[in-house]
């Protein structure tokens, strides 16, 4: 049985960083392709990064590209997104995915395996 585990989450000021984990189990991330969602109360879920790794493959969205960095640890099976410079408009529950269809994807529907979500809130 495949379960994602996130942590991480937490109330933050604007400026500041956290950083996301996503620890597997029942699932090896080694050669698949995972990613980080979002979504904010009232908003549609959108793909903020995702790596395929294979070859350490990266992808984000504009509103994230510079300051978000996905990135995984064979040895702990876990992924990552270490998240500086927040924003307010970064406030969202987010979620990682595994096992993607379509290789590097920003598209939820390309998604087998979800976790439970932690919530990310940066205040002004």
């Amino acid at each position: 049985q495949v379960q994602l585990v996130e942590s991480g989450g937490g109330s933050v000021q604007a400026g500041e960083s956290l950083r996301l984990s996503c620890a597997a189990s029942g699932y090896t991330y080694s050669s698949k392709c995972m990613g980080w969602f979002r979504q904010a109360p009232g908003q549609e879920r959108e793909g903020v990064a995702t790596i395929c790794t294979t070859y350490s493959h990266t992808y984000y969205r504009d509103s994230v590209r510079g300051r978000f960095t996905i990135s995984t640890d064979s040895a702990k099976n876990t992924l990552y997104l270490q998240m500086n410079s927040l924003k307010p408009e970064d406030t969202a529950m987010y979620y990682c995915a595994a096992e993607s269809t379509y290789g590097l994807s920003l598209e939820s529907s390309a998604y087998k395996y979800w976790g439970q979500g932690t919530q990310v809130t940066v205040s002004s």
